[in-house]
Order: structure tokens, then C-alpha cells, then sequence
């Protein structure tokens, strides 16, 4: 499979490394210094775009891959208030996005395990939950794109909460806290706490590797298709 990288940091790095030795063929890494390079040219060369880059750039970078009809997988996170905006355009012009807020295969069997603790845990209104996510102080989105999916999970399936926030107080809100230090690659903690105990759910990344696994296997898996496709139609959640 011929690839494009768009966004060539240290994600970028990783996602080369592991679509090369998987036997797929990277024609091209896009990032700041040749964006134009991104064109109608490179659209004929290419079978699947792979986008990790800011949350800035992240839009654009989709919106063009579309005009290309480059199929791709969108691995930016702290844009997906525009996601149903997206989700219509991509749709409406029957191209293809595969996203997710984590490509982790880890992190996303943790979004189903959360979903039915979630469930669970209404028959038991003692315990408050509260969540709290680390990552390295480069991450631009706090809290980040994980830790809001695993918020709205918990919205979703937990009846006594409505909503999310930072540092929340208020027993109907979900408080989030955000912590930035060093080059952690992600913590992710759900607790549930009551005055006798206390239940603990955490995932910790200990490197990049696994997101970049799970964005080339979502590569893998959004060739030739049209349409928006998320982690759980690749893992069959």
C-alpha cells in the first residue's frame, strides 16, 4: 500500500517506521516546510493518507485530502467539536475518514470496558466518579482528545452525570484534571470513589508505538472503502 504522512513529528516518525515494516510504501512525508506539496500529483501515487499533525492544521489537512480523494485517517485530536461538520462533507462528497481520539488498540478496549463499568455502576449511586489524564507538556489540548471520549462514554452510560468539566465540583459534572509533565506518553484514570472504597480504571501508554500501530492497521483497513470509519469497526466493538 502507498502511503502519505501528514505531519512528520515524532508520531510521524513512528508511523513510518511500523507501515515500512509492515511492507507498505511511504511516498511522501507533508509537513510545514512543503505543504504544498500535497496535490493532485501526489493523489495518483497514493492509496491512503495518514494526518497527524495540530489541532490548527488538522481541518484543512482532511478538507484536502478530500478535494484529492485521498482516502484518510485523521490522527490529530482537539478538533472534533467539528466533527459532525466533517462526518457530512466527507459523506455528502462519498469520500473516506477513518478518526479517533486514540488509536491505541489498548485505549479503545479500555473505552468498551469503561462503557459497561459505566452501565454497572448506576445501581450503585454512593461512588462519584472523577478522571484524571497526564500527558508530556507539548500536548496542545487539555484534557485531551482520550479523556473527553471516555467522558462522554461515562455521560452517556452513568445517569447521575450530565456533562464534563476541568476541576469540577459539582456532583452532577464530571471533573476532569489535566496534568502536563515531562514526556509522559498517556495516563488515563477513571475512579469511582465512595466513603468505604474506592474502584480505579487506568490505562498507561508506554510508547508511542501503540498509536501508531493501531493508525496504520486503521490505514489498513480504510483502503479502497468510502465512508467514516472509528476504532470500533476496526476492532468489532
Amino acid at each position: 500500500m502507498n502511503i502519505v504522512i501528514i505531519g512528520y513529528g515524532k508520531m510521524g516518525r513512528e508511523i513510518e517506521k511500523i507501515a515500512l515494516e509492515r511492507g507498505h510504501t511511504i511516498v511522501k512525508t507533508i509537513d510545514i516546510d512543503n505543504r504544498s506539496d500535497l496535490n493532485s500529483a501526489l493523489a495518483k501515487q497514493v492509496d491512503v493518507a495518514i494526518e497527524f499533525t495540530s489541532p490548527n492544521s488538522a481541518i484543512n489537512n482532511i478538507y484536502s485530502c478530500f478535494e484529492l480523494g485521498i482516502p484518510v485517517v485523521a490522527g490529530s485530536t482537539g478538533w472534533h467539536e467539528k466533527l459532525e461538520e466533517v462526518t457530512t462533507n466527507c459523506l455528502k462528497g462519498n469520500h473516506s475518514l477513518f478518526y479517533a481520539s486514540n488509536y491505541s488498540i489498548g485505549v479503545n478496549l479500555f473505552f468498551a470496558l469503561n462503557e459497561k463499568f459505566a452501565q454497572m455502576m448506576n445501581s450503585y449511586p454512593q461512588y462519584k466518579v472523577s478522571m484524571e489524564e497526564i500527558h508530556h507538556t507539548q500536548k496542545l489540548d487539555a484534557p485531551s482528545g482520550t479523556a473527553v471520549s471516555l467522558a462522554n462514554i461515562i455521560i452517556e452510560y452513568l445517569d447521575r452525570v450530565s456533562d464534563w468539566k476541568l476541576d469540577s465540583t459539582s456532583d452532577k459534572i464530571l471533573p476532569i484534571k489535566a496534568i502536563r509533565e515531562g514526556d509522559v506518553k498517556g495516563i488515563h484514570k477513571v475512579k469511582y470513589e465512595a466513603e468505604e472504597d474506592y474502584i480505579e480504571l487506568v490505562h498507561h501508554a508506554k510508547s508511542r508505538k501503540g498509536f501508531a500501530m493501531g493508525a496504520v492497521f486503521a490505514a489498513e483497513y480504510l483502503k479502497e472503502k468510502k465512508g467514516v470509519f472509528t476504532m470500533r469497526d476496526l476492532l468489532g466493538i
